[in-house]
């Protein structure tokens, strides 16, 4: 894949506050990286530096091998950005703030009216088009942000909070239409909704009080969930005694831990050393031990319970969950 996206040492200070510290990353076409953080993390100072909106105080940022600080014009030409709150000309149409974008982008005739159309088709804004943008909902408002950041079908888009105020249904759609330019594009999405990260990310970085605490697949910050690859079990509480001594010859099981005891039966939490696979293991003893299971099934962790972990710890990320990006 071809780096699209470098940073190096990427800061940024308002006078006393340090609001990005030190950022170093790569992003190469094809990835499409979530951005997480809380709020104030340095998420949206990042994504503005990286299009051209304010200057790094230090580090360098390069967008297909241009410099941000030394290239703006090449820069934007390059990318689609949809910021924070989605600002458009209120008094505008639809259309004709898209026919103004396509303008500015270079567009006219029969050129300029087929990139319009293609992204009113592709985020479904043709029942709207003729309405003033100040007359919008939300959902539609941030929908023309979207078509805008489209429009010239750019090698990067950055993305702020793109879902924000869409319904499940409209959100379902642009998380397609992003997996399907993720293809031959390098995407930044921001976002706080970490149900969309395991829906359409190739990579997740965490940030907080501006630094890079982690970067790595999805999968990867699972994996640093508490409860990744633990076996949850629901047998009848006259079994629980069988459970626990027929698994504790297992070097593999870290803790056994009763989470629900109700109607006789009673949930027990198997976690494994290391982040081990252990059902097959524990699927064994049950059945060496001709022990009747009410439910059986592995879970994959909480990527909520990661990101507070990580966030309120503060540690920058180690080797084991990523190697794409440092602090």
């Amino acid at each position: 894949m071809t780096e699209k996206i470098v940073l190096k040492g990427l800061t940024k200070r308002f006078g006393p506050l340090l609001a990005v510290d030190g950022i170093s990353m790569t992003i190469a076409s094809g990835e499409v990286l979530g951005f997480l953080g809380p709020n104030g993390a340095g998420k949206s100072t990042t994504m503005r530096m990286l299009a051209g909106f304010i200057e790094p105080t230090s580090g360098t940022a390069e967008i297909c091998g241009f410099d941000v600080t030394r290239h703006p014009v090449e820069v934007k030409r390059r990318i689609g950005y949809l910021p924070e709150g989605a600002p458009a000309y209120g008094d505008m149409t639809a259309e004709s703030y898209l026919g103004f974008i396509a303008e500015v982008r270079g567009f006219d005739g029969p050129e300029k009216r087929r990139r319009i159309d293609a992204v009113v088709d592709k985020v479904d804004l043709g029942e709207v088009l003729r309405q003033p943008i100040e007359t919008l909902s939300k959902g539609f408002k941030r929908r023309v942000g979207l078509a805008q950041a489209m429009l010239h079908d750019p090698e990067i888009l950055i993305m702020d909070e793109p879902t924000d105020g869409l319904d499940p249904n409209q959100k379902h759609q642009v998380r397609d239409l992003i997996r399907e330019m993720s293809v031959d594009k390098a995407i930044i999405i921001s976002t706080h909704i970490l149900e969309e990260v395991e829906a359409v990310c190739s990579r997740a970085a965490i940030i907080a009080h501006g630094r890079l605490l982690a970067d790595g697949t999805p999968e990867d910050l699972l994996a640093r969930s508490s409860d990744y690859n633990a076996v949850v079990l629901t047998v009848d509480a006259a079994q629980e005694d069988a459970v626990r001594k027929g698994l504790e010859g297992l070097d593999a099981v870290k803790s056994i831990k009763k989470t629900k005891a109700e109607n006789d039966t009673v949930e027990l939490r198997i976690r494994p050393r290391k982040s081990t696979l252990i059902a097959a293991d524990v699927a064994d003893v049950i059945r060496a031990r001709k022990i009747p299971v009410r439910s059986m099934f592995v879970n994959r962790g909480s990527l909520d319970e990661v990101f507070r972990k990580i966030t309120v710890d503060d540690k920058p990320v180690d080797d084991k969950a990523g190697g794409k990006g440092d602090a």
